[in-house]
């Protein structure tokens, strides 16, 4: 059976931990599955670096309101 390594994460903006050295800790952690709540943003708000990472599709829920919640899932291809 193969295993799958899946990680979540409240993360309370992903702008915020984008500066933070986000994709330096993706990178290092390489999950199959990464499901981030509260991201409190849209996807035309994000830089490309945050929505076309190698290797991944990309899926995103953003709220009605900028500024709240939101989710978004970077699944393994």
């Amino acid at each position: 059976m193969k295993e799958y390594k899946i990680l979540s994460w409240n993360v309370n903006g992903i702008r915020a931990i984008a500066k933070k050295g986000f994709l330096d800790w993706f990178k290092k952690e390489d999950p199959d599955i990464l499901c981030l709540q509260e991201t409190k943003a849209w996807e035309e708000q994000l830089d490309e670096s945050l929505t076309n990472v190698d290797g991944y599709h990309f899926y995103f829920s953003q709220a009605y309101k900028k500024g709240y919640s939101g989710t978004k899932y970077f699944l393994l291809s």
